[in-house]
């Protein structure tokens, strides 16, 4: 291939990806005229709910109804997907009459959902449908139906599941996040279904959870030497040490800078006392905190390391940025 049909292959194949998402993109902004009373009476009966939320659909709608249920489930709203198909051969039994039952599907005349449609209506579920045809016999039992019909598929076919299922997803997330608001869901309930991710570990991982402790602290005494203090901190390896009294008791810290700076004034290392030399007011924090005000203590005061002290300033741990960074608070 010349340089020229290269470039007017790749000019074909650009205009083919941006003539999809202006597709999809003009999908979704159509369903901007549907949120009005059946979006509201969907939320309505969401919020009632005082079972789960059992999201159904076949094919592609199916993948896009296992996202809405996640999603759902993440932010406050019990949710989970069923397959309509296994619904017929045993998995109706997952659905309960404090549920209530949300169905996609496009045409609204998917054989597998309209199967379990009668066992939904004597269950006395609220049946809540979104589909692509408001006259299909899924959109006429339904107690509510939201359209989310798109003009054309993107695919140049239109056969695809593209634009359909975008517009879909779309209004999913669209309920997901009015029922959040509406439930008063907060970051700390976020975090706590998401322990796993940066924000969960940023907001429910304490200074306890990660710090050193035990024989892991370097410390050494107030009548230790400053080449005792040299020794304890590059054995521990966390660019500082503490000082305490014969309570335990925190009296200060000895760092690297504080080694440099002594450094320049050609101290005896072997005869100097390091109680000299420490910094006394030091920032320090309590197992109890979370490791995000750690980092914020941290960062506020421009160390590398923090002290960690019970509520009789013993020392119990140390914590350092690095540890903060494998624990993914950074």
């Amino acid at each position: 291939m010349n340089d020229k049909h290269f470039a007017e292959e790749s000019e074909r194949l650009r205009a083919l990806g941006l003539a999809v998402i202006k597709n999809e993109a003009s999908a979704v902004l159509d369903l901007c005229g549907r949120i009005a009373g059946d979006f509201v009476q969907a939320c309505r009966f969401m919020l009632a709910c005082r079972g789960r939320i059992v999201v159904t659909g076949m094919g592609k709608s199916g993948h896009i109804c296992g996202k809405i249920a996640a999603t759902l489930a993440s932010t406050g709203s019990p949710a989970f997907f069923v397959h309509p198909g296994e619904a017929s051969h045993g998995d109706l039994g997952m659905i309960t009459d404090k549920d209530v039952v949300l169905a996609l599907s496009n045409s609204g005349e998917t054989r597998e959902l309209l199967t379990i449609i009668p066992i939904i209506k004597r269950l006395g579920v609220p049946l809540i449908a979104l589909t692509g045809d408001p006259d299909s016999t899924l959109a006429r039992e339904s107690d509510v139906h939201i359209d989310v019909g798109v003009k054309q598929e993107a695919c140049p076919l239109n056969l695809a599941p593209t634009s359909s299922t975008t517009a879909a997803l779309a209004m999913g997330d669209a309920l997901a996040i009015a029922l959040l608001e509406s439930r008063g869901f907060t970051e700390e309930d976020f975090a706590r279904s998401h322990p796993g991710g940066s924000l969960g570990r940023r907001l429910l991982l304490h200074i306890s959870d990660i710090m050193h402790f035990g024989a892991e602290v370097p410390a050494v005494t107030e009548g230790a030497h400053l080449k005792d203090a040299l020794v304890e901190m590059t054995k521990k390896g966390l660019g500082m040490t503490a000082i305490v009294d014969g309570d335990n008791r925190l009296a200060g810290i000895y760092t690297d800078g504080d080694l440099r700076r002594t450094l320049d004034q050609e101290i005896d290392l072997s005869q100097s006392l390091v109680r000299d030399f420490m910094t006394t007011k030091c920032k320090t924090a309590t197992p109890n905190l979370l490791a995000a005000e750690a980092l914020q203590i941290m960062q506020q005061n421009k160390i590398n390391a923090l002290l960690i002290v019970n509520n009789e300033s013993q020392l119990v741990g140390a914590i350092n940025m690095h540890d903060l960074l494998r624990a993914g608070v950074v």
